[in-house]
Parts: structure tokens; sequence; C-alpha cells
């Protein structure tokens, strides 16, 4: 089946999927307790996708091109019994990748199973390898010796190679990033640092926070000289490089300094049941209206194609507009999705 292109002819071919808009921790770039404290309403259960639905909605937009998928959150692992949906869903001709987004911390009790149900791969969100700075940028009393338990049984359950995405923010834990690759060196684990972006609206992201990922990487190849890799697919939004000495490879995703908008394969969906084809989105396409009204599957993926050939969606290339004086964030006044509900 010929691929569906969007309005800059660029394929359908990743998912990502949020079955949670929960999470147990409260990372002030993502859920800002301020916002998300103890008052907050979460979505009841019957709001939520069921994993049937969600099944149906990836068997159609695998016809669409879809083979890769990703389960995000919130929290991911705080939906119970996920190794059931992992399983449901590595059963769709065409979806031949099924990774996970997870804060690690309830990781290690679930990744066996997770692997048997049919999950591929992980990624580990950890921000620093100091237990007082990851209980910071976590805003909460997290065990760092949790995720790294988690991240040690996604390796050994062969949800390999595990990758490690680490948020830098000026200030607050730029101080810890050769001491975190440091630790990932010689690993099997591969660290990737992600420039601090202005997702959502309720994270009170300034420019002057953002690491540029050529800071990053001058200060690590002074420390240990790295050599760049070619990516190993269309679409890959790290830059990677590896360690000339042997000890593995680094990446780094310039979200902010260097937008790769421009190969941009992903539509996400919400755990509503919204379907968003940009991270910065302030609208989506109301998927679970659809499915639980009726809607067949042909009708059904005549609607979502018609949704990804409609995309124009580049909002991290034009982030900034330039009026020969000063630069002004592009969409500020829009309302844009958090990031806890459609995940990074």
């Amino acid at each position: 089946m010929p691929a569906t292109l969007d309005r800059f002819s660029r394929p359908l071919t990743d998912l990502r999927i949020s079955v949670t808009d929960r999470c147990n921790l409260r990372c002030p770039y993502c859920m800002p307790r301020e916002v998300f404290g103890p008052g907050f309403s979460f979505m009841a259960r019957d709001e939520l996708l069921t994993f049937e639905e969600i099944a149906r909605v990836c068997r159609v937009l695998a016809r669409l091109g879809v083979s890769k998928i990703r389960l995000t959150g919130g929290e991911p692992l705080l939906r119970r019994e996920l190794e059931q949906l992992v399983a449901m869903l590595a059963t769709i001709d065409g979806i031949d990748d099924i990774a996970l987004t997870t804060n690690g911390t309830l990781l290690a009790s679930k990744a066996r199973v997770l692997k048997q149900a049919g999950l591929r791969r992980v990624t580990v969100s950890l921000d620093a390898l100091d237990e007082g700075v990851v209980r910071a940028m976590s805003d909460s009393r997290v065990s760092l010796a949790s995720v790294l338990r988690g991240i040690e049984s996604a390796s050994n359950a062969g949800l390999a190679p595990v990758k490690v995405n680490t948020v830098v923010r000026r200030g607050v834990n730029d101080h810890c990033v050769l001491s975190i690759a440091e630790h990932f060196r010689h690993r099997p684990e591969t660290l990737r640092f992600i420039e601090y972006m202005d997702v959502g609206t309720t994270n009170g992201w300034q420019p002057g926070e953002v690491v540029p990922a050529s800071e990053l990487i001058a200060a690590i190849a002074q420390r240990w000289p790295l050599e760049g890799l070619a990516p190993t697919r269309d679409g890959e939004v790290a830059t990677r490089y590896r360690y000339r000495d042997g000890a593995g490879e680094i990446g780094f995703i310039q979200s902010v300094s260097r937008p790769f908008c421009g190969e941009c394969t992903r539509a996400r969906m919400s755990a509503e049941g919204k379907l968003y084809t940009c991270l910065f989105a302030t609208r989506g396409c109301d998927v679970r209206a659809m499915l639980r009204g009726g809607l067949g599957d042909r009708a059904l993926e005549e609607e979502l194609r018609r949704t990804w050939q409609d995309r124009a969606d580049r909002y991290s290339a034009e982030r900034f507009a330039v009026d020969g004086r000063t630069e002004t964030s592009l969409g500020a006044a829009a309302p844009k999705i958090e990031m806890s509900y459609i995940g990074g």
C-alpha cells in the first residue's frame, strides 16, 4: 500500500500512544506540582481508551503505514496489566517494533513480562546520578536506586539496547552531564541528552534554560573524544556519536537548536483517544468519539488518512520569528497540549 503522506510529503510510520495521564513523579518540565497537585482531576477510567480500542486504532493505522509503536504516558507502567496491550499489539500485521518510555521506577518488576509479551525496546528517563538532583528534577522522593535497577532489569530481560534520556536544564542539572556520561560509558545502554523543550503551557519554559547540544558535545568531547555516526534509519531524531576509545555510543536530541520537523514521521494519541500530529499541537482528532459512535474500520481509516494528509505541522522549525531586532516565540499564546497527555 502506498505511504500516507502529509502536506510536506512526510510519511506516517510512527505512533506514540499515551495509555494514562497519571504519573508517580512531578517533574517541573512535564507535570509541575503547582498544576498537577492533590486537587487535580485526572481522567476517569471510562474516559481512557480500552486496550481493545487502542489495538483497533493501531490495526487501522498499520494500513496507513505505521510500523513502530511507542507506549508512553504519564507513566505507562501505572496502567494495570500493560503487558496485555503489548501482546495484542504484537499480533498486528505490519507492526514490527513496540517500545516503551518510562521513568523506570516500576520497571524492575515488569521488564521480563513485558519482553515476553512482545515489547522490543525501552527508554528510561534519568536526569542525573545525584540523588538530590534527581529528586529536585522530579519534585518527588524518587529512589535513584530503583531507576537503576529498572535499567539493569530491562537490559537483562533483552529489551536492548536500553536508551537512557537525560533532559538538560541550565542551572539545574547541567553540572551533572559529565558524571552521567561517565557512568554509561562501557555499558550496554545508550545515553541521550535532550534539549529542554517548550512543551505544553505549564512548565514556564525560558530559552535561557536550554543548553544547546553543541555545548554538551564540546564538553564531552573535550573529556572523551567523539566521532559522528550515520543515522540508522530515516527520521531518526538523535544525532549519534561514539567514543573513540571504544566506550560505546552517545546521542543528542536537538529539537530546539536544530529542529528535525522536516523528517518527523510521528503521530501521537492521547490517553482519552485524541490523535495529534505534533508534540506541540493545540488540538487533536477525536478518535474515541469515532470508535464509540459506531464508525466502521473503513470510515475510520479514511478519517485518519485525511488527518495525516492535512498535516502541515513544523512548530520547532518555526519556533522563533525574527523581525530584524528580536526573536519571539511563535504560538506562545496558543494552548498547546501538555506532554503528560501525549508523551514525549
